[in-house]
């Protein structure tokens, strides 16, 4: 008899259709806090340029054009205060993409190393990407949000080909030390990849970047998705190592990788535009205590995060797990949210809260919740 191959898990939140369902039902209808997808618009300025860049017909640059990398080295150098020099950035289709073929890539220049590190609480597709690769995904436990590396045996980091970090963390908002984190990738020789693409919404601190202590061994992944509300566009970057970069643009290259050119236009004035990041600050620390509000109101235990527009949320103890919650919440509130073991077992206790939608929805949901309370 033939063995099945690979079979896809259904994709998280395709589990969502029966809590969907339930809070479509309420007046008003539904809620969706259960991706983060941006609701508000990106500027005028971004758009005029996606529509005029006359770049529709040539096919773009792979490793991302000139104005692209040295408007992300503008940026870096504004927002972290480093010199990264264009040779050690390229372009990704959005970072997602980015996040499930880099280990397929490594491993064809690493066949050895057969293992993936990510954090245990965290966006499935660190373990997917592992998983697409032929690899071992091998979650790193967290404590609020830093991941315990010393709790990683030798045996594993010596088999390690590549280490993930997510500060501020998708789920948890919560921040890691990435001095530590740099320390450790190259004290075991372990090239370490650092998802940084919610950095220009982090509350408890500056932005920071795995970059800050040199780039030797490290790349740091950057979004316009979130920070831009570009998610449509599809259009990040990585810098970092050179010769990892490098490596990765040259394969990228082979593989027909290549970001639109138009997207690649209207993306250095995205970089370029600070002011509508600090406007979208405002709007998503709004939505937050907002929301941290409603939830404390009626018992539920909310707390701003440190960073992100994501509320971690756990269930109270007579509902037991994060899908009672989200079922109650989808009841009472009208509000989609996603239950935490989306994003691993040890996620299975809390609920994620997106609070991208504008603010009257939030309100709206607020009114419910208090009006059942």
């Amino acid at each position: 008899m033939t063995q099945p191959g690979f079979q896809p898990p259904p994709y998280p939140y395709e589990r969502l259709s029966g809590l969907r369902a339930l809070a479509e039902s309420l007046d008003g209808g539904l809620v969706d806090c259960s991706i983060g997808t941006p609701c508000d618009p990106p500027s005028e300025e971004v758009i005029h340029a996606l529509a005029s860049s006359g770049l529709e017909r040539g096919y773009p640059t792979s490793a991302g054009s000139n104005d692209l990398r040295e408007a992300a080295q503008r940026w870096m150098r504004r927002r972290f205060s480093i010199a990264v020099p264009t040779s050690a950035i390229g372009a990704c289709i959005g970072t997602k993409e980015f996040v499930g073929s880099t280990a397929q890539y490594l491993a064809l220049r690493r066949p050895e190393k057969k293992v993936v590190l990510f954090p245990d609480i965290s966006y499935p597709t660190y373990a997917m990407g592992a998983t697409l690769a032929g690899l071992t995904p091998v979650a790193v436990p967290t404590e609020r949000g830093r991941l315990r590396l010393e709790d990683v045996d030798e045996g594993t980091a010596e088999n390690a080909l590549m280490v993930w970090s997510n500060s501020p963390s998708n789920p948890t908002g919560d921040l890691d030390d990435l001095a530590a984190l740099a320390t450790w990738g190259r004290a075991h020789g372990v090239p370490v990849f650092s998802d940084e693409c919610y950095a220009e919404f982090t509350w408890s601190d500056r932005p920071r970047t795995v970059l800050e202590r040199g780039l030797e061994g490290l790349v740091a992944v950057h979004s316009l998705s979130k920070r831009s509300n570009l998610a449509g566009m599809r259009l990040g970057f990585y810098a970092g190592d050179e010769a990892i970069v490098e490596y990765l643009r040259s394969v990228r290259q082979h593989a027909g990788l290549m970001v639109p050119g138009p997207v690649q236009f209207a993306g250095v004035v995205a970089l370029d535009d600070d002011d509508q990041v600090a406007t979208q600050r405002v709007r998503y620390a709004e939505r937050l205590a907002l929301m941290v509000d409603a939830l404390r109101n009626i018992g539920y235990d909310a707390h701003l995060p440190a960073g992100t527009f994501y509320l971690w949320v756990k269930a109270p103890q007579r509902l037991g797990d994060g899908w009672a919650l989200a079922h109650e919440l989808a009841e009472r509130g009208g509000m989609l949210v996603s239950p935490g073991d989306l994003y691993g077992p040890q996620g299975a206790d809390y609920v994620r809260v997106a609070v991208v939608q504008p603010t009257e929805r939030l309100e709206l949901v607020a009114a419910r919740l208090l009006a059942t309370g």
